[in-house]
């Protein structure tokens, strides 16, 4: 496998040689000092060129960063699939190699580049033959923090968790399996991970990322707190399903209410009752059962 410096090497050297690459630069994880490295972080890297035809004319081009295993166009699949995508001005190749590394890389004008380069705070120039690329600060992860909590967005999530466990329960009893694990994962795994979030910025002064849907869960939670939450997955065996959707309400709760204490929220402990009381009725009812109490 290619090393980071070797990798570097190349992207550089390819922009150096071709004139209608002015600029380099790179976001993502490799730009976050927060980050740990690992072989399996990609180079998010944007090239800015003097236009983008001749790149999707003729794609071998693609081929001077190594042997590729799959290359995805995610611009071009958007386009095709009838989306608003304006290709004259941005178009990307994801590119994983037979090596192992990958590359997302981006080709921008000049003039997508003026609208798009200071909206990400993981931002670091690279190579500048014109010196056109904006003055920006280091980078850093702020734009990923965390955001501190109104107390109308802490209901709302706390309200639509416990409402919404109900049609998870008729799921599980109903045998529905697709069903209910769809729900549980669409709708309340989001706002389960939204609480965690919360706790997890508000032990940091709302001045940190917990990563990317929640890769660094493991890191910020307490032990106790990350054992609970690996126990919110289930297979599909129905007596294991119950235990996990028990599980998450018990997380949900403990860490809810921690913040509703920090923050001086009101935390509805009347739902959280009815709805687990309701949920216990739901697990122990019969599936013939003509009435639902």
């Amino acid at each position: 496998m290619r090393n980071e410096q070797e990798m570097f090497n190349l992207i550089l050297k390819i922009a150096e040689q071709d004139e209608r690459v002015r600029a380099v630069y790179m976001n993502g994880s490799r730009t976050n000092p927060n980050v740990p490295k690992d072989i399996f972080q990609d180079y998010d890297i944007v090239y800015v060129v003097t236009e983008t035809t001749s790149f999707r004319k003729d794609k071998n081009w693609i081929q001077a960063f190594g042997e590729l295993l799959m290359v995805q166009e995610p611009e071009k699949n958007d386009f095709m699939s009838g989306g608003d995508v304006d290709l004259e001005q941005n178009y990307g190749y994801l590119m994983l190699f037979t090596d192992g590394n990958r590359i997302d890389l981006h080709i921008q004008t000049k003039d997508y580049m003026l609208k798009e380069y200071q909206s990400d705070s993981l931002t670091v120039p690279i190579y500048d033959k014109d010196n056109c690329l904006p003055k920006i600060p280091p980078s850093t992860d702020k734009d990923y923090w965390v955001k501190k909590p109104i107390e109308a967005e802490y209901f709302n999530a706390c309200n639509d968790f416990w409402w919404c466990l109900q049609n998870v329960a008729k799921g599980i009893w109903r045998e529905e399996l697709p069903y209910a694990k769809q729900m549980f994962a669409l709708v309340i795994r989001p706002r389960l991970d939204q609480i965690v979030s919360w706790w997890i910025g508000m032990q940091h002064a709302f001045k940190i990322s917990p990563g990317k849907m929640g890769k660094y869960f493991n890191v910020y939670l307490s032990k106790k707190h990350w054992e609970m939450y690996k126990d919110t997955y289930s297979d599909c065996e129905k007596t294991n399903f119950w235990h996990s959707l028990f599980q998450t309400c018990e997380l949900f709760r403990e860490l809810a209410m921690e913040i509703a204490k920090e923050l001086s929220f009101t935390y509805p402990i009347e739902d959280d009752r009815n709805m687990t009381m309701y949920l216990y009725r739901i697990r122990e009812l019969p599936k013939d059962a003509n009435g639902i109490f």
